[in-house]
């Protein structure tokens, strides 16, 4: 039995380090067999209890990297949408919360995009006007003011 005491409650801090570690290990198992890993990001967070996190382990693309098929399906249909292949993974606000986009799926007609709230990785979905104007107001606050 181990000398390490269970913390009382997780912290996102906590929860960030332990899927750090995790991945690096997963990274040098998936190495050792030729393959690659990915990290999908939290999916779940219960700080009193538990968090949830994924891992794509795939055969590596020719630069080393590992397939992304939300991506593929994003960056073929993100025109049609109204949003550009680049949107994928951009961050976007609604004034309360931080929200990242993570793919775009046809069969929801009236919600098609899917992002993830950033602090505890929960998924959500969007009208893609609303991300569209999301991702430009948030364009608008990054990009230098002008004036002298």
């Amino acid at each position: 039995m181990s000398d390490i005491t269970s913390p009382r409650n997780l912290t996102p801090g906590l929860c960030k380090k332990i899927e750090a570690e995790m991945l690096e290990a997963c990274a040098e198992v998936a190495a050792r067999h030729g393959l690659v890993s990915e990290g999908l990001g939290t999916q779940a967070m219960d700080l009193r209890w538990n968090f949830e996190f994924g891992v794509r382990v795939s055969i590596p693309l020719p630069d080393g990297s590992a397939l992304d098929p939300e991506r593929i399906l994003f960056e073929a249909l993100a025109e049609e949408y109204g949003l550009s292949p680049d949107d994928f993974g951009r961050e976007f606000s609604t004034g309360r919360e931080r929200f990242r986009v993570t793919g775009i799926h046809p069969r929801r007609p009236k919600y098609p995009i899917s992002a993830t709230r950033v602090p505890d990785g929960k998924g959500y979905k969007f009208t893609a006007e609303n991300v569209a104007l999301l991702l430009q107001a948030a364009m608008r606050d990054v990009s230098p003011r002008g004036g002298v």
